[in-house]
């Protein structure tokens, strides 16, 4: 097994972008996710599962700032005055666009209580599930990160990693020929290139199984239950589709690729062995 892609998402939600080698830290690949949305008046952290267009934006890294693609093509940068403004419009919502906070600041807010009068309909609706479908077993995500909206000084949801598999996607692709099965729709952290190994090898790593890549090691958590942000339209080439998530949670127990965590930081590079500890 080698690292095949390295993906980086510089604000939360957006369309990320591959690098050919990176730093992995406690929070994750280095310059992942140093921007996100909030609402203006609540200051509550908003990402695709409720404004879906910002999955139809992307950012690249851009020095200390981030490069954002609006869905029409045109760019604005993340220090940029007017781009809470241009955000806004895109998501239609007052939003405003947030660093991540320095090491030493205290960046926790309490997750958002939901704005409905039926709080199982509103989770319901950002884990994509219709009425007859499970929800994920929420206990496998640590307890802070149910309380809070993220673990300390990040912007990611629960774990700093997710981890992919080449065949995960070519099975799933078999299984609905019909559907577009891109990678960009999944948001991974690490591509790993299994060759060709059938069905989804990494559901059968477990959790704790670590791996060396390059000079970091890497802990295997639990699955990765998908949410609504599966079904969202992205571009005309990944269009809205009900379908995988469907098929994810009657097929695959919900999950689609491993959470992980950083067990020691260190470089990695595309091509690097991921080996067995």
């Amino acid at each position: 097994m080698r690292l095949s892609e390295i993906w980086t998402y510089p604000v939360k939600s957006m369309i990320g972008h591959t690098v050919d080698s990176a730093v992995l830290d406690e929070v994750g690949v280095v310059g992942d996710r140093r921007w996100a949305v909030r609402d203006a008046a609540t200051g509550a952290l908003r990402g695709g599962k409720k404004l879906g267009a910002l999955m139809q934006c992307s950012a690249r890294s851009d020095g200390d700032r981030a490069l954002i693609t609006l869905p029409d093509g045109s760019t604005i940068g993340s220090d940029d005055d007017r781009v809470h403004r241009t955000l806004s419009d895109v998501v239609g919502a007052d939003v405003r666009l947030h660093g991540r906070p320095a090491p030493g600041e205290n960046p926790r807010h309490r997750e958002a209580p939901p704005a409905g009068v039926d709080p199982l309909t509103e989770i319901r609706a950002v884990m994509g599930r219709d009425s007859d479908e499970p929800l994920p077993d929420f206990s496998i995500f640590p307890a802070d990160v149910l309380e809070f909206e993220g673990p300390l000084r990040a912007y990611y949801d629960a774990f700093p990693l997710l981890v992919l598999t080449t065949s995960a996607l070519r099975s799933l692709q078999e299984a609905l020929p019909q559907s577009a099965v891109d990678t960009v729709r999944f948001r991974p952290s690490l591509m790993v290139d299994t060759g060709n190994t059938a069905g989804y090898p990494e559901f059968a790593w477990g959790k704790g199984t670590r791996f060396r890549i390059g000079t970091a090691v890497i802990e295997i958590d639990v699955g990765c239950p998908r949410c609504v942000m599966v079904t969202r339209p992205v571009n005309d080439a990944i269009p809205a589709n009900r379908d995988i998530l469907r098929h994810i949670i009657r097929e695959l127990d919900q999950n689609l690729g491993v959470y992980a965590r950083v067990v020691t930081p260190g470089s990695i590079a595309t091509g690097d062995e991921l080996v067995p500890l």
